[in-house]
């Protein structure tokens, strides 16, 4: 039986020739990331609402 991904993508945008830009879900928690990466360099960081909160899809 094969396991659900745990991880998917929801939206991929770049943002110039080395740049991109990434919002993953995690399936368990329903928690939105955003990964950037531009050249050798990258971040994940929670996206957060307006109020702060972070983002939650289920």
């Amino acid at each position: 039986m094969a396991k659900d991904k745990r991880f998917t993508i929801d939206e991929k945008n770049g943002l110039g020739m080395t740049t991109q830009a990434v919002v993953i879900v995690d399936n368990e928690t329903g928690v939105n990331y955003l990964f950037v990466k531009s050249g050798y360099g990258a971040g994940l960081t929670p996206l957060l609402d307006s109020k702060g909160n972070v983002i939650i899809t289920r």
